[in-house]
């Protein structure tokens, strides 16, 4: 059959010319977007059907469309992927006699405008291939026959589920997911937001079909409804959602004239004005278009962590997980919390902040169940004016800001519920709402979010590395909440015109009022909100050298206090407004700026701070019991940063500073052990030059000998050594009973310093033997690795089943891919392991590293 090509290529180009300007005349809705996309897919399957006829291409080969198109729906510039099908044994003589018709095929695609990204492949290929590569796995779910042989198509169809791993292809998809969202900074509120990759956009919704396709519950959201993984409303919710995220990408394909699914700031506006949106005084269009977005986006999020959640109960079994009573309101199922019904909300409204104070107060909770989000999701209406004047329910969000752990995710989880905003009325206007400046990279509820994070981290010694100067004064401070309050309220009344400060010291008044909090600490709260700003205009525009300008912002502050709360606050709402905006010079100046205005308020030494040099004095007393010499202390100390006295009492400064003080640049290993101040195990310490393997050399030793490892404190020195100390149990091998213990110090110590100097390849982990318990209620192992505060060094999160020699598998790992660990925290709760690293190594720089060590990790703590 011969084919005009040059006619094809113009009946293409006027067809779809066609269907984008009825596009772009019609009335921006969903459904003009739905139309668009179908359109342009028949347009091009069409196309693709008459190119293919005109081939000589072999009998039993098929043309199927793959990716977004072989969801039936293309975007203006959105890549065609087609896969050409070939038969197993072709029915032409010989398979060289293949390739001209399927490059002729291809080039006339080409030729006709048709920008196709194909492959060339048998079905046992494409199984092949599947069994290597995700992404080859992901787009055979999404295949659409064209044309050629219908057989051909059924025989991958039946191929792709049969050699479907759904446990392994879930975990991968979720590890990718959690990889995409880092990448765009954990938020779908940045200002300049992906709509396609971002947390919340497109691709979120399609992971869900994916997975459910996979496991064979649904191939869109009707279907999963159908099937009990939402409810109706739920499905409509999403197919609303879905087409408005749809709709602003098309839009934007359209306009920009080339494939952008980013909603940047120079398409804003062309965006909205598509949408018939215009500028008010109150309002830019843009900013209408971006909360209508932000919005979108949100329930996204919501309803995308649900359908997670189902899934995952489905395919791994876990929907019948054993549960634990917490009260008479919550249950905790398999690690997180479950109400009690499905109406719970609705005939006890205390019960809603409730939920937050009780994730908070249960370590073993990590996070709120499908069942739990859904109910939430269908109280926001119970969540009134009578609501937030409750007395009870005031209480209880003082009670949130004053509990000693969990403030960040808490208040995340509120404000991704939508609870804060219905709490807090306040700060709903600010919710979506844009930035229009150079150096916010989020808009103002995650801005705030990310300044309550901020401050926090202050209060946590884990975290002292990363600003030590301000975890030195947080280490003073008596009351971190009041922070916490002035972190959430700085920037709430953004947006109205006027001062946001002034502004915001009205609210936070108010809020003070009705929440119980008077006198000194009303008056804190108040002044650090209404001069939020004012340190870092000082700090950055004015002659800190001029005695003058000290004496003014002294007599503005008044007392230590307050300036200590404003410096916390402005170093923590900086770091929250992008993370290229922070810079050691403006730290430099800001701590200028407090030490000056420190001494002219004739305070304490602004550089020291007590409890760390209170521990030093202590470490010295101790020393000098052991008759050493005063100054002994000095070398090793020197190359110590704050971090280190932080996490480390006295006692366990001046056991180091024996053992470690004649050794500080030894090339050889240097293991101390004693018996354990809490009475039992021993405690171990391991000084030796830092490498990979340090960490998991000490684990494998451990592992080997049958210790159970407590806590792990892992330092690493200015000088590039490693300053370890273990918190042991007995093992089978080593019991410490009678006189003979200082013989198994002694061996330990002998044999320890051997493994940790020794070259030879680390040994194979030992599988430890798990209890019955954990047997019975196995807890689904969780990885995550994310770059810290400076993108330098990477947190790895690991939450397991525990087992012995389990930190080894981890370390081991580690160790394989050249990643050194600089700190360790090991948490054993019951029969569940929550353990923290900060590791540092190149290969961390590439994505594809990250997720094969954090499949790697994930095999091995489920192996």
């Amino acid at each position: 059959m011969s084919l005009d090509i040059a006619a094809l290529r113009q009946q293409f180009r006027t067809a779809k010319a066609d269907i984008l300007d009825q596009f772009q005349q019609s009335r921006p809705t969903t459904a003009s977007a739905s139309r668009l996309l179908t359109k342009l897919a028949k347009l091009v399957d069409h196309t693709l059907s008459q190119l293919w006829e005109a081939q000589a291409l072999p009998r039993g080969a098929a043309l199927v469309a793959v990716g977004g198109y072989g969801r039936g729906e293309l975007f203006p510039h959105s890549d065609i992927d087609v896969l050409l099908l070939m038969p197993v044994t072709p029915s032409v003589a010989g398979e060289d006699s293949l390739a001209p018709a399927v490059e002729q095929f291809i080039t006339a695609c080409w030729d006709i405008g048709l920008e196709i990204g194909s492959s060339v492949r048998t079905v046992d290929e494409c199984s092949e291939e599947a069994k290597q590569d995700i992404t080859v796995q992901t787009a055979l779910l999404e295949a659409r026959y064209l044309c050629g042989s219908k057989s051909r198509f059924e025989e991958l169809h039946h191929a792709t589920y049969r050699n479907m791993d759904v446990r392994a292809f879930m975990t991968a998809k979720t590890l990718e997911m959690r990889q995409r969202h880092t990448k765009y900074e954990d938020t779908p509120y940045s200002l300049e937001p992906n709509c396609k990759e971002s947390p919340g956009g497109l691709r979120d919704l399609q992971v869900v079909v994916w997975l459910a396709r996979a496991a064979r519950l649904g191939r869109n959201w009707h279907e999963m409804a159908r099937n009990g993984l939402l409810t109706p409303f739920e499905a409509r919710q999403l197919q609303r959602h879905e087409g408005t995220l749809k709709l602003i990408r098309a839009r934007l394909h359209v306009l920009a004239r080339r494939r952008e699914d980013r909603l940047v700031f120079d398409l804003q506006t062309a965006v909205a004005e598509s949408f018939g949106y215009t500028n008010t005084p109150a309002l830019r269009a843009s900013e209408v278009l971006m909360r209508r977005y932000y919005w979108a986006a949100k329930a996204v999020t919501q309803l995308n962590l649900i359908l997670m959640q189902n899934i995952e109960e489905r395919v791994l079994g876990s929907q019948d997980a054993p549960m634990r009573v917490i009260n008479e309101r919550f249950l905790d199922k398999g690690g997180l919390l479950e109400v009690v019904s499905d109406d719970l909300y609705v005939r006890d409204k205390h019960a809603i902040l409730a939920t937050f104070l009780t994730l908070q107060q249960e370590n073993t909770l990590k996070g709120l169940s499908a069942r739990t989000l859904r109910a939430l999701y269908n109280a926001r209406t119970v969540m009134d004016g009578a609501f937030r004047k409750d007395p009870v329910n005031r209480v209880t969000f003082m009670a949130i800001l004053k509990e000693g752990q969990g403030q960040t995710r808490v208040m995340r989880l509120l404000n991704q519920t939508s609870v804060l905003g219905r709490y807090l009325w306040v700060f709903r206007r600010i919710v979506g709402q844009m930035q229009h400046d150079l150096f916010h990279v989020y808009t103002v509820d995650q801005h705030i979010l990310m300044v309550v994070r901020n401050m926090r981290r202050f209060f946590i010694p884990e975290h002292a590395h990363e600003y030590p100067f301000c975890t030195q004064l947080a280490a003073q401070w008596e009351k971190p909440w009041l922070l916490y309050i002035a972190a959430l309220f700085h920037d709430v009344a953004k947006g109205r015109g006027g001062d946001h400060s002034e502004l915001g010291a009205v609210e936070v008044r108010r809020f003070c009022k009705d929440h119980g909090i008077t006198g000194d600490d009303a008056e804190l709260i108040e002044f650090v909100v209404s001069e939020h700003l004012t340190m870092s205009r000082i700090a950055q525009k004015e002659d800190l050298s001029d005695p003058d300008v000290i004496q003014a912002f002294a007599k503005r502050v008044r007392n230590e206090r307050h300036l200590t709360g404003l410096y916390l606050l402005t170093v923590a709402d900086i770091r929250g407004t992008s993370p290229k905006v922070w810079n050691a010079w403006k730290g430099k100046l800001l701590e200028d700026l407090y030490k000056l205005t420190l001494r002219a308020l004739g305070g304490s030494k602004p550089h020291l701070d007590a409890e760390i040099e209170a521990r030093k004095e202590q470490a010295r007393s101790t020393l000098a019991l052991y008759f050493m010499p005063p100054g002994i202390e000095t070398k090793l100390w020197q190359t110590l940063d704050m971090s280190y006295f932080a996490r480390h009492d006295a006692a366990d400064i001046a056991w180091h500073t024996r053992m470690l003080f004649r050794h500080v640049q030894t090339d050889k290993p240097v293991v101390a052990a004693r018996l354990s101040a809490i009475g039992e195990g021993l405690q171990v310490l391991v000084y030796a030059p830092d490498k990979a393997d340090v960490f998991a050399r000490i684990c494998s030793y451990f592992a080997q000998t049958g210790f159970t490892i407590q806590d792990a404190r892992i330092h690493t020195t200015a000088s590039g050594y490693a300053l370890d100390t273990f918190q042991v149990m007995e093992g089978d091998n080593f019991k410490f009973e009678g006189v003979h213990y200082r013989d198994m110090i002694a061996l330990v110590e002998t044999q320890l310093a051997e493994t940790v100097a020794s070259d030879k390849p680390l040994p194979e982990p030992i599988r430890g033997r798990l209890s019955r318990r954990v047997k019975s209620f196995p807890i689904q192992p969780r990885v995550s690795l994310r770059p810290d505060e400076r993108a330098q060094r990477w947190l790895l999160s690991v939450s397991a089943s525990d087992r012995s020699g389990l930190l080894y598998s981890i370390a081991r790992v580690l160790a394989k891919h050249q990643v050194s660990v600089q700190l360790a925290k090991v948490t054993t709760l019951g029969e569940r392991v929550e353990d923290t690293f900060l590791v540092t190594g190149d290969v961390l720089r590439t994505d594809r590293k990250q997720l094969e060590i954090e499949t790697e990790m994930l095999s091995t703590l489920a192996s």
